[in-house]
């Protein structure tokens, strides 16, 4: 994949002290760079937008994303996070969310490569139910990618570009890129 811009650079990801969650990490900086790209797309401007008067605005899902991932990761898995009221930059704009995201990200990195076997498979309170703390990690995961998914709407329907992710966009190409649009392609080997 070809990124313009990356806000975490694979030299910052630590080793797990098992290699067998390497993958956890290296997971969590690719999706956290997929979100602050995206992220970057907007305009300070956008953050009033919402598509539709029931939908959240730019600003609020980037307020939401910052809280939630605290909550998730503090509460739930017990990184060391800062107060809840230090979480959101006092002035919010696309830079100062992007960065204070980044910030935070960077900062669970060497928490969660410490993390033995055991640590990671413990079952603990989630909500109103109980799971395991690899679970939880992946829940989170996928529900930053949501939101994520979300804001790449926004982006299109505000006529921006929307940037690449899991492959090329109608906006962003490079050579070798080989997206599968058709039967043929979803056949090859």
């Amino acid at each position: 994949m070809n990124y313009p811009w990356i806000a975490i650079p694979e030299s910052s990801i630590p080793r797990a002290v098992n290699p067998v969650f390497q993958h956890l990490l290296d997971t969590y900086v690719s999706e956290s760079n997929k979100v602050a790209s995206t992220w970057k797309q907007f305009i300070d401007a956008d953050l009033e937008y919402k598509p539709h008067a029931r939908s959240s605005s730019v600003g609020q899902i980037l307020s939401h994303q910052l809280l939630s991932e605290r909550r998730f990761f503090g509460e739930f898995l017990g990184t060391s996070e800062p107060a809840p009221d230090q979480v959101l930059p006092a002035v919010l704009t696309t830079d100062s969310a992007t960065n204070r995201f980044v910030e935070l990200a960077v900062a669970r990195l060497a928490f969660f490569a410490r993390q033995p076997e055991s640590w990671w498979m413990e079952t603990v309170p989630f909500f109103d139910v109980q799971r395991q703390r690899i679970w939880v990690f992946w829940r989170r995961v996928l529900h930053t990618a949501h939101h994520r998914t979300q804001l790449t709407v926004f982006l299109r329907l505000l006529g921006r570009d929307v940037p690449a992710t899991y492959g090329p966009t109608a906006d962003v190409s490079w050579t070798g890129a080989d997206p599968t649009n058709s039967v043929a392609a979803a056949g090859r080997r």
